[in-house]
């Protein structure tokens, strides 16, 4: 028998199903991690073609092919963002069976919607935290006989890295919600799980409290462990300034707080 009480059901409703919630959230939970790495590779890879400059000395055919790549590129971004998850899950899932006969495995089809749909994102965040480092690193970087390619790995990626590292964790928390819609093709994670439960004993109310409850628990610690390492890729506060020219200062450079005035 349910209890009467709302803290009863909720009790009851744990004690019963406690497992399968659990599970639920971590299927939940690795889609989103798994989904947003593959996204992010997509997003870089995407992002790094869209800024490849393009040299007025440069072959003809060089520059088709790249304005080609580009538009494609561009066509897949303004598509995946355009659109929701959702109707891309029923498209690409029971689409591809439909026109292709590519039977998709229900997980394969999970992570795939989730990467392409993370990577059309994170390749505008990459794109402009590529645009947003200082020309000069650029002409720095070359004017030492570095290559485009040595360029961006050495220089220019790991500074976009630290600034665009915010809207990653964005995308994760993001992820960790919306593969609720992945439900709607059979993925067994948290919102299908409180589907099931809530219908079978008509607890809508507190089966949804009890997942609403584990998404916040899922997304708030990811967030401050995001936090953490957004910090931790600040660096120290003072540092030396590491220099091998024997004529300048070898103890470096340091950077002090200020002292008040003892007088006060």
């Amino acid at each position: 028998m349910l209890p009467e009480s709302f803290g009863g059901r909720i009790i009851y409703l744990l004690q019963q199903y406690g497992p399968s919630f659990l599970k639920g959230a971590g299927v939940s939970m690795w889609l989103a991690l798994v989904g947003t790495l593959f996204g992010c590779i997509i997003g870089f890879l995407v992002g790094i073609v869209q800024t490849i400059p393009v040299d007025k000395n440069d072959s003809t055919a060089k520059k088709v092919i790249i304005k080609v790549v580009k538009f494609i590129m561009a066509c897949y971004v303004e598509f995946f963002r355009g659109t929701p998850m959702m109707a891309q899950a029923m498209f690409i899932y029971f689409g591809s069976a439909y026109l292709f006969n590519i039977n998709m495995s229900m997980w394969f089809a999970a992570i795939f919607i989730v990467s392409i749909n993370t990577g059309a994102y994170m390749a505008e965040t990459v794109r402009g935290g590529i645009l947003s480092i200082d020309p000069g690193q650029t002409e720095g970087a070359k004017a030492i006989g570095m290559t485009h390619v040595q360029t961006m790995i050495n220089v220019i990626l790991p500074q976009a890295l630290r600034n665009i590292m915010p809207q990653i964790g964005n995308n994760l928390i993001i992820n960790i919600k919306d593969t609720c819609v992945l439900s709607i093709i059979g993925t067994v994670e948290l919102f299908y799980t409180t589907k099931g439960v809530a219908g079978a004993l008509y607890t809508y109310f507190e089966s949804f409290t009890i997942a609403m409850v584990i998404y916040f628990i899922m997304t708030f610690t990811c967030s401050r462990i995001l936090r953490v390492i957004e910090h931790k890729m600040d660096g120290p506060d003072n540092y030396d300034l590491a220099t091998a020219d024997t004529l300048t200062h070898t103890s470096g450079m340091y950077s002090y707080k200020e002292r008040k005035d003892s007088r006060e």
